[in-house]
Formats: structure tokens, sequence, C-alpha cells
């Protein structure tokens, strides 16, 4: 499974309707885990994001789908970071000479 970092801010829409947050996460996680993914930790943050998000994935096409889905609700937008654990990140660096 490959790793993805969401970093999420609510819409206009999403913060007018805050308090059905927590049942469209639920529900966020149960689109992820019928396309064979799974959320490993969630948290709203204070800052530039409003919510954090760590999550696997099958492939990219996967996780490209999830999060243009949960995009087209409209109450939140997000930025998408492909994550590479710490033994992928020794090998890609001991691999440049």
């Amino acid at each position: 499974m490959t790793t993805y970092i969401l970093l999420l801010n609510w819409t206009d829409q999403g913060i007018k309707t805050v308090h059905d947050s927590p049942k469209r996460l639920d529900a966020a996680r149960k689109a992820l885990a019928a396309m064979g993914g799974s959320f490993k930790e969630f948290y709203m943050t204070m800052g530039e994001y409003d919510m954090v998000a760590v999550c696997e994935a099958p492939d990219d096409a996967v996780a490209a789908h999830f999060v243009l889905q949960i995009g087209s609700t409209g109450n939140i937008r997000s930025r998408t970071l492909k994550a590479f654990p710490e033994n992928a990140y020794r090998e890609v660096v001991s691999s440049l000479g």
C-alpha cells in the first residue's frame, strides 16, 4: 500500500455545516475502504490547514479517485502528498551514488 497525506480545508459550504463533518468523515472512511484503502490517522489542526489525514491506497489511481470523490461534495479542498516511508527514503538516497 502507498501512503498519502491529505491536507484539507473546509470550504464556505463545509464550514457552514461543520456539525455534519464527523458524519462526512465516517462516509469518507467507508468510501476509501470500499476502494481497498484506509485511514491511518486523522487530525483536526490549527494553522494553514483545518484537517490532516494519513491514508493508504493500493495505487495512485485509487488515491486520485478518492480525493476527487470527496472533493466533489463541495465541503473540502485538498492537497495530496505521496509519502515515502523511511526505508524507501533511504533506498532512494543510497541510489544516488
